[in-house]
């Protein structure tokens, strides 16, 4: 059995062998094109091995045996690739380049291999369908750039590389608006994020059209890249969205490769490290060694094209319009020039012709400030003179200084410190002449080459020159610049204007989208510094190479700069004189006087009064400050002391706000956007004091690398200080940005009006039934604020009410609320109102406020209670007397002695009723018998009678007198029958005589 199973396995295993050789024999031997090399990773002793990678593997057989391979430092020069094969360094072929040991890439037309775009979920949203609404948020290819998202959600995309020696990533992007936050950093492959100082991180504004350039070192090993971008709380706005291109990372040990140069380019010899773009009118496709020409009769190509175009029917889109400069006669006349390069035909159906050049007509006026000095041009006028553009230079008169500034209203030619570009989004500068043109009255936005151009103005200030008279600031303006403006569109064209101070960072002041009538707009600038302010206008925000919306513009009317330091002058202003004899130079003021136009001195400003440094000099310079407001010593503003005194009827009431501190501040929310982005909007509040206790808010979206020094010295390019300013907050969490975020931060508040118990001051409406209504007795404070800048939505500016409530359950620092209703505590977006609820918005304790208890008398002492009145509403002012012990007479003696009091004088009572009844009945006597004696002597005769015999104990009778009183019926009787002269008095007289006598 054993021999008979060993013979079946070996026959088995004979038959195996021989099948696997027969199926040898059927694969082919695998050719150059089966496979490729690759090197292994270096090893400690830093060698690695060449080994042949199949492209499919189980295809062939046959493959290379692996060999030892180059030194894991080795690198090629620029243009050369290590040939893998015979490992040596080989030049690129013609139509390609190199960069050694570095990578490019410089074509989007799809997403390259090895780049993914990942969109992080919001993990704050509070509702979970929404999660879904980031799946479409990615980076978008372009051809020449990447596009990265335009909403809220936050988008990465990733390239992972590995560098053998230290190296550098560096790449061209444009991020022009602040919406979008916009970070680049770099993970290790354990994803821990590798210290980066923020100025690399954070990247930077950049102006509208131009491309900035970033580098970044790298270590060796694996480094992550990620270019994260997010939204800030656009709402409806349309946000300009970051483009990139051209990321070339350095530091790799070699490439095995060539790229082939991308369509529009070309390397026309080997050995090339980088590709030209082809010339005007040629273009070129993938991996071309030279361009071919364009049929220049019909087609046409712009520079760096992959195709030729065929030109269109001229029309009113390819021609503008400029103003010949003045002749010597005074006249000017409108010419019409192709724009260039020409691209359209002339001669074709549907073509358009060049209109015929206008008629000689006047030259428009001299600017103010200038003059015509018969050169057929304007000339500024000199130092110390002026003129309003039409009649010669004139010095101003004693007592008077020119005004420095520029006022432009007349439009011949462009001025000697503007300047007008065009650039497009995604290649690079266009023609200047495309930028804004002259036009008489006003200056335009030019045709650009194609619609979502940036179409540039730019005035350059190299700094502001306070008038002598103001030369010490009262306030904190050192000058303005005023524009007047419309725009006339069809698309989502946008207006901008911005400002770069001291050359470090353009940044939006303000923007205009779409048609907007003729108005005007005013900027005050803070600070003395070189300032350059630029005009941007892009028809609309797509990807565009067209000219569709050439019709849509925007005009400017008149532009004035005050106070410029290489300004000329259009007027004069007083100025106050020195006090010297004969003295006629102008000399400045100190802060917070005004110049008496009389006597040409300066005078101080009453208390409790601002000045108003754009006023006419003049007492009326000098404004009021509102009620419960006191100035400062400048007299530059107003501001609340934190007291407060309000008078009803007879009764004062007292406040102190002291304890409520120099700022408040007020974080609502939170907030989501339709995105699920979890934000707060935080309020700062400066109460009470002046300039060194106003309110800041801080961007640190694109002002991270701004250090803490000098933001300390306002050197950030949006720190705000106010009395009351706005920032919306972004955690960190849930966004993927690793701090949080402050943004969009806004002035709500810059002039203190005044602090009353009216529901209404100067216009603004405190509206207290958006709040929960209180029943005590202690009236709400309304402090009302406004902001003079005016923006496109507040035309008049924002203004604030802060309402302080008395609360004795709050703490002194109190609790700020905003109306249920607005949670933004706006409902408008420019009238603000708050609720303030603290313990020290209660008035000032008086004796009003409490009141004394008696205690009871106790072993001859008597204690005396002070309580406060319940409910309190009042803190500090008098403080509750301390009890008080009074000696006292027991109640006990007090009864006693009532007592005895009380019995004493009912006996005496009962004593002189006693005496007076015995005494009336001794008159009632003698009464009687002064009666009976004065009726003896008319006696009447006897009649019979069987009373007492005569004689009969007749010694022994007394006389007796009855007398009857008469009764109240009697009595009113009597009074009734008192005109009849009858009185009625019964009395029964008792004799001892024998007879008796009864009258009546």
């Amino acid at each position: 059995m054993r021999s008979s199973a060993w013979v079946v396995a070996s026959c088995a295993l004979i038959l195996s062998a021989v099948r696997l050789i027969d199926g040898a024999k059927e694969q082919r031997q695998c050719s150059e094109m089966d496979y490729y090399y690759e090197y292994t990773e270096c090893d400690s002793t830093g060698s690695r091995w060449r080994v042949a990678i199949p492209q499919s593997p189980g295809a062939c057989v046959g493959l290379p045996e692996p060999v030892r391979g180059t030194e894991c430092t080795f690198s090629c020069k620029a243009g050369e690739f290590l040939e893998m094969s015979a490992q040596e360094c080989t030049q690129c072929a013609a139509g390609s380049y190199s960069l050694g040991s570095g990578v490019r890439f410089d074509q989007w037309d799809s997403m390259p291999a090895g780049f993914s775009s990942v969109a992080t979920f919001l993990e704050n949203n509070p509702h979970g369908d929404d999660r879904l609404t980031c799946n479409s948020s990615t980076w978008v290819p372009q051809g020449n750039y990447l596009e990265s998202n335009r909403d809220e959600c936050t988008v990465s995309l990733i390239y992972a590389v590995h560098l053998k020696k230290q190296g550098s990533v560096s790449f061209e992007y444009q991020y022009p608006d602040n919406n979008l936050l916009f970070e680049f950093f770099i993970q290790n492959d354990q994803c821990q994020e590798m210290e980066q100082s923020a100025e690399t991180k954070w990247l930077k504004l950049t102006n509208h059209g131009e491309w900035a350039s970033h580098t970044v070192n790298l270590k060796s090993g694996t480094n992550i890249l990620y270019w994260r971008t997010g939204g800030v709380l656009m709402g409806n706005k349309v946000v300009k969205p970051v483009l990139l291109k051209n990321i070339q990372i350095e530091g790799v040990a070699y490439t095995s490769e060539c790229f082939p140069c991308k369509p529009g380019t070309f390397s026309r010899v080997p050995g090339s490290s980088s590709c030209e773009p082809c010339p005007r009118d040629t273009f070129s496709g993938h991996g071309a060694s030279s361009c071919t020409p364009c049929n220049t009769s019909v087609q046409y190509a712009a520079e760096g094209s992959a195709v030729c175009k065929d030109r269109p029917p001229c029309s009113k889109k390819d021609y503008f319009q400029i103003h010949t400069a003045c002749d010597l006669e005074g006249k000017t006349r409108v010419i019409y020039k192709w724009m260039e390069p020409k691209i359209c035909l002339e001669g074709v159906t549907g073509a358009g012709t060049l209109p015929q050049s206008g008629e000689r007509e006047p030259c428009p006026p001299c600017n103010p400030g200038f003059y015509n000095n018969d050169t057929a041009t304007c000339s500024p006028c000199a130092a110390g003179t002026y003129s309003d553009g039409m009649k010669p230079c004139e010095r101003c008169p004693a007592g008077t200084e020119p005004t420095l500034g520029y006022e432009y209203k007349w439009w011949n030619v462009l001025p000697a410190n503007m300047k007008t570009s065009c650039f497009n989004v995604g290649n690079s500068k266009c023609d200047s002449m495309n930028g804004w043109e002259v036009a008489g009255d006003h200056i335009q936005s030019g045709a650009g080459s194609s619609d979502n151009d940036y179409l540039i103005l730019n005035i350059h200030i190299p700094g502001f020159k306070l008038p002598t008279s103001v030369s010490s600031p009262s306030g904190a303006e050192f000058g303005r610049i005023t524009f007047e403006f419309e725009t006339l569109c069809t698309a989502d064209c946008e207006l901008y204007f911005m400002m770069d101070v001291n050359r470090k960072s353009t940044t939006v002041v303000e923007s205009w989208e779409k048609t907007k009538t003729r108005q005007s707009y005013t900027h005050v600038m803070t600070k003395n510094a070189s300032v350059s302010y630029t005009w941007a206008f892009q028809r609309t925000n797509q990807p565009s190479d067209s000219r569709r919306y050439v019709n849509d513009v925007a005009r400017i009317y008149s532009i004035s700069v005050s106070n410029a330091v290489d300004g000329v002058s259009s007027g004069c202003r007083a100025c106050a004189l020195s006090t010297r004899p004969s003295g006629s130079a102008c000399v400045p003021c100190p802060p917070g006087h005004y110049i008496d136009t009389v006597t040409s001195q300066c005078t101080e400003c009453p208390p409790k009064t601002n000045l108003d440094p754009h006023a006419t000099p003049g007492p009326d310079a000098c404004r009021p400050c509102g009620p419960a407001s006191r100035s400062d010593q400048d007299h530059s503003l107003c501001y609340s002391d934190c007291r407060f005194t309000h008078t009803e009827g007879n009764v004062t009431l007292t406040f102190d706000f002291s304890p409520l501190g120099s700022v408040g501040s007020l974080m609502n929310g939170p907030s989501f956007t339709s995105k699920g982005t979890k934000y707060f909007h935080q309020f700062n509040i400066s109460l009470c004091g002046g300039k060194g206790h106003l309110a800041e808010c801080t961007d640190n979206v694109t002002d991270l690398s701004i250090t803490d020094s000098q933001r300390e010295k306002g050197e950030g390019a949006n720190t705000i200080k106010t009395f009351i300013c706005q920032s919306t907050i972004i955690p960190a969490n849930g966004r993927g940005f690793h701090t949080a975020l402050s943004s969009q931060s806004i002035n709500l508040a810059d002039t203190f009006l005044g602090a009353t118990v009216a529901n209404t001051l100067y216009g603004i409406r405190a509206r207290p039934e958006l709040f929960p209504q209180t029943s005590k007795n202690v009236p709400d404070i309304h402090f009302y604020y406004k902001s003079l800048e005016v923006t496109s939505s507040c035309g008049t500016g924002r203004s604030v009410v802060v309402t302080l409530r008395c609360n004795p359950e709050r703490s002194a620092k109190g609790e700020l609320s905003v109306p249920s209703q607005c949670p933004a505590g706006t409902c408008d977006g420019c009238a603000f109102r708050f609720l303030w609820e603290s313990s020290a918005a209660c008035p000032r304790c008086t004796e009003r406020d409490f009141h004394r208890i008696e205690g009871s008398c106790q072993a001859g002492h008597q204690d005396l209670l002070y309580v406060w009145t319940d409910p309190k509403l009042c803190v500090g002012g008098v403080t509750l007397p301390q009890k008080k012990t009074l000696p006292c007479e027991s109640m006990e003696l007090w009864v006693r002695l009532g007592a005895g009091l009380g019995a004493f004088t009912a006996v005496l009572l009962v004593s002189l009723t006693c005496y007076f009844w015995k005494k009336n009945k001794r008159l009632e006597y003698k009464y009687s018998r002064l009666v009976i004696s004065a009726n003896k002597e008319c006696e009447m005769p006897g009649a019979d009678s069987c009373a007492v015999m005569e004689g009969e104990n007749e010694g022994e009778m007394e006389d007796e007198v009855v007398y009857t009183k008469p009764s109240l019926l009697g009595k009113l009787k009597a009074i009734a029958s008192k005109g009849n002269g009858q009185k009625y008095e019964n009395m029964q007289l008792n004799s001892s005589h024998s007879k008796a006598l009864v009258w009546s």
